[in-house]
Formats: C-alpha cells, structure tokens, sequence
C-alpha cells in the first residue's frame, strides 16, 4: 500500500492522520479535499512535497475520483460534514458528502479493486444514560439522534453492503470524539480553549452534565493506520483512549490550565437533541490487532493541545469571529 488517498485530509482529522503516515511510513499520500470551511490547506504545510500530493475536488465528483482511484493502492475515507450544530442548521449538505460522497468512492473502490477504510464516528450508536456502566462495542445497534450521525449510520451500512454484495475490500472504524491541533475553532475544545486566548468567557451547553469520551488525534490516527495493515475485511473496530469526562469538567480543566477561575464560564442554550453520553469498548481493536493509545492522560494531551493553539493563532484567528457570530444568533 504505498500510494494512498486520503479524503478530507485537510480537515481536522485527516491532516492529522497525513502528518502522522508521513512521520511513520513511507507512503506516498494523496490528499483530496474540497476545502469547505472545516478543510484548511495550512494543516499541511511543512510536509514533504515528494510525500504529498494535494488535490481540491469533491467526493462527489465521480470523474475526479475514477481518476485518483486508477492512481493509488488504498484508500482513507476522512471527508465527511461532521458537525452536529450545522446538521440542524441545514442537513442538505451532510446528505450530499456522507451519503452519496461515500456512494461515489464505494463504485470506483469495487471498479478498481482497491482497499478501503472508512471512518465513522461513535454518535452512530446513540447515546447511553449518564449512570449506564455500558459502553458502546461493535455488536451496539445503530440508534442516531441527528442528521450528521443519520447519514454517518447510512455511509456506514453502505460500506457493509459494498462488501457483502460487492466483495469491496473494505473496513470500517467508529471512533469516540477527538482533540488536538488543526481542529475547526466550532468544536467545543478548540473553542473553549480559543475563548480564553480572546478573553472571551467559555461556553458550557446546558448543566454541562454530556459526557464524551475524549482520544487525542494521534492515537486515532495510529489505530486507523493499524487497521489499514491489519484489520480483516469486512470487519468494524471501535477506536477509544478510555477518556470519558463531562463538558463541565472538560471546561473547567481548560480554565484551570489557562490560569483563569474553573467556573469564569457562562451556561448557554442547550443543543436540541443533545446526546447524553458517549463511551467506547476498543478491546477488539487492542486484542486482535495489539494497537495502544499513547496519550492514555488526558491532562497532557489537553496541555499540548492547549500549547498549540496559543502558538499557532494564525491558523484559527481568521474563522473566529464568524464562529462566535454564529453561536451569538443562537443564545450560544
């Protein structure tokens, strides 16, 4: 698999996950994007121009991706609308990319008989009550509760009948929610961190009581690079780091790290529909295939992370404003 295309590379996770296969292979990547609002080139500057080739262009562009798809040996499917404020605003998009963006890249993957990994998202399987000891697992059924994890779940089953009806060579990840750098500044960490940067008091949906289960990008990143080499056909693996807290807790940890009072927040309009908790079992993933996160400590995960937006505030200072502008209108 020396020659790989990655969508949405130069989004948050993508671009992540193209820094860490350029630090860690010796894969030729290929970077498509349609450089929307959440694509940002900048996320790949520095990388070596023999090792990554950039491409602007929509997975739904069937012509642009029979072409890319003649060129390369394996394929990560990054690009996806994934924000769930957005997906309320306006669902028409998140059909277009999720659903017959991944339709698109299935048919030249079964012309061209080339691996695929598809990347998806825990917020398929619902949410669980705050005090439920279960997490989700592969076997979980699919209950989304928003456009953005609907049309996920709908990509998700495509994949999986591509490969049944099909013979795709294809798997697919589910993976709990990300921190790190190069994430769009609507994001609740990014934004909460960037809030007091601006001396703008944090943001906390509700009673703050939703519980995530944080992973840093580059432990997604090296358990989808795990999976691409090791992961059997037609199977699914759930990506997690064991980092479930709050949004309270969350908020008032960044607080803390900045120097600034832990409750110097301010409650805001819940989000409608907002799930409840989210928790990953990613023993198969640890068992069969022997991947292990490396930012087990959230702490320090959230100090880099917080360190990085401090010294890159060109990277994240041009989309601040609109952002803040958007969730005013909203009560947010």
């Amino acid at each position: 698999m020396s020659r790989l295309l990655v969508t949405g590379g130069a989004g948050f996770i993508g671009s992540n996950f193209v820094h860490h296969v350029v630090a860690h292979t010796d894969h030729h990547v290929t970077v498509l994007d349609a450089l929307t609002y959440a694509g940002n080139r900048r996320s790949l500057e520095g990388l070596p121009e023999n090792r990554v080739t950039f491409v602007e262009g929509d997975i739904t562009d069937a012509a642009l991706i029979d072409r890319l798809f003649a060129e390369t040996d394996a394929v990560v499917h990054y690009a996806a609308e994934s924000h769930n404020d957005n997906s309320l605003n306006d669902p028409r998009p998140f059909l277009d990319t999720n659903i017959v963006g991944t339709y698109t890249l299935l048919e030249a993957a079964r012309r061209y008989d080339r691996r695929f990994h598809h990347i998806s998202t825990d917020e398929v399987y619902g949410d669980l009550a705050l005090d439920d000891p279960e997490r989700f697992t592969e076997s979980t059924p699919y209950n989304p509760s928003s456009p953005y994890s609907s049309t996920k779940a709908g990509s998700d089953l495509l994949v999986r009948a591509w490969v049944r009806s099909f013979g795709v060579k294809a798997t697919i990840s589910n993976c709990s929610n990300n921190y790190g750098p190069y994430q769009h500044v609507e994001k609740f960490i990014p934004r909460q961190i960037t809030n007091v940067l601006r001396g703008i008091r944090p943001k906390l949906y509700g009673a703050g009581e939703n519980v995530r289960d944080w992973i840093h990008a580059d432990d997604h990143s090296s358990a989808v690079l795990t999976i691409l080499d090791k992961g059997a056909i037609g199977e699914t693996y759930l990506i997690g780091a064991d980092g479930e807290r709050n949004n309270k807790d969350v908020v008032e940890l960044i607080l803390t790290m900045m120097g600034q009072p832990a409750d110097a927040y301010d409650h805001v309009t819940d989000r409608a529909g907002h799930d409840l908790r989210y928790a990953i079992d990613s023993t198969k993933l640890r068992t069969e295939l022997g991947w292990r996160p490396q930012f087990s400590d959230f702490e320090a995960g959230l100090s880099a992370t917080i360190d990085w937006y401090r010294d890159n505030e060109s990277w994240w200072a041009p989309g601040k404003d609109a952002v803040e502008a958007f969730y005013a209108g909203k009560g947010q």
